[in-house]
């Protein structure tokens, strides 16, 4: 009888990462035994994460926690990024997390990092965007990573969607241009061939309820795809594949409203429910069934997680805390809407 190790399965980079998390030893002949719990979810996938963001005012942090999005519980610390930072922009792929851009005000950096999201541990060096930028919305499917509008300094805003290829380390290309001027802190979220944004403000601050769509395969500039409610910035999207939400923001007080609209669509949002606090600038990730927000300023640094049933309209509620709190955290995860 022969014994195979499932436990010997190295990462994507089995240079740079320890062996993958939560798939154990198995001997036999009569079939693979598959593990049980969240690790079975997705052939072992269903992590979220939330990195960088502000503790306490005027100090950002590098930290990165995760979670596991199927069960509920406090999140766990994962490693650290390259930089100190909020507000940087991620994608992702099933299995690869990456971080791009952020702000340690004054500074500004153009950093790309990267990370098997089913390991644990520090950062790695990615690449380069083409510009010093903060607050970029992504959007991402398994193959390609888009990375739109932002903030570079002295509050210029930027109009370029850069892309890059998740599987192959390098620079950012020029994939077009947004078409809204309200391009910082944005909220985004996608499918597999579609990604959205959503609300934002310009550099005097004036904000919009303007939504704009891209096809993920295609270059070129956004187009119209409806509007929010109302005029919103600082909020977070996320996704499944069909459905896209957005929860929280300014308005110019904080709010805990939740929307969505059919990704495939067009057309304006409609009331999904509530978050638990009004809040401004939470993290958010997402898996096929469920919708996580994280962190958040309201005014106090928040650790409180909420959560959503996609495919059922609600309020959030109570997921469990980040380790610490802070606002301008970003989100990603391995099991998201653009993934299928």
């Amino acid at each position: 009888m022969s014994e195979f190790r499932i436990d010997q399965i190295k990462n994507q980079d089995a240079t740079e990462g320890p062996n993958v998390a939560g798939i154990t030893t198995f001997t036999g002949t009569s079939g693979i035994v598959m593990p049980s719990g969240d690790t079975a979810y997705r052939g072992g996938r269903g992590r979220g994460m939330f990195g960088g963001g502000t503790p306490t005012p005027g100090s950002r942090t590098n930290l990165v926690d995760y979670i596991t999005i199927a069960s509920t519980g406090n999140a766990l610390d994962f490693g650290d990024l390259l930089n100190a930072i909020e507000s940087g922009g991620t994608v992702a792929s099933s299995t690869r997390g990456i971080f791009a851009g952020g702000n340690d005000s004054p500074t500004f950096y153009n950093v790309i990092s990267y990370i098997t999201i089913q390991s644990t541990g520090n950062f790695f060096d990615f690449g380069d965007l083409s510009k010093v930028l903060s607050n970029p919305a992504g959007v991402s499917n398994n193959t390609r990573g888009i990375l739109a509008g932002g903030e570079e300094p002295s509050n210029l805003v930027n109009t370029n969607i850069q892309y890059l290829t998740i599987a192959s380390k390098g620079n950012t290309a020029l994939f077009g241009e947004l078409t809204t001027d309200e391009n910082r802190t944005k909220g985004s979220f996608g499918s597999p061939t579609r990604g959205v944004f959503c609300g934002g403000q310009d550099s005097p601050g004036a904000k919009t309820n303007a939504c704009e769509y891209l096809t993920i395969s295609t270059l070129g500039n956004t187009q119209d795809f409806g509007d929010l409610s109302t005029t919103r910035a600082f909020i977070e999207g996320c996704s499944n594949s069909t459905r896209g939400l957005v929860g929280g923001g300014e308005n110019p007080g904080y709010t805990d409203v939740i929307e969505y609209v059919t990704i495939a669509s067009t057309g304006d949002f409609i009331d999904f429910g509530n978050l638990q606090t009004a809040k401004s600038v939470p993290g958010a990730c997402a898996s096929a069934t469920r919708g996580i927000w994280a962190g958040g300023a309201s005014p106090a640094r928040l650790t409180e997680t909420d959560y959503v049933e996609i495919s059922t309209l609600g309020n959030g509620q109570d997921f469990g805390d980040l380790t610490v709190g802070r606002y301008y955290c970003k989100g990603l995860s391995d099991v998201h809407g653009g993934l299928g």
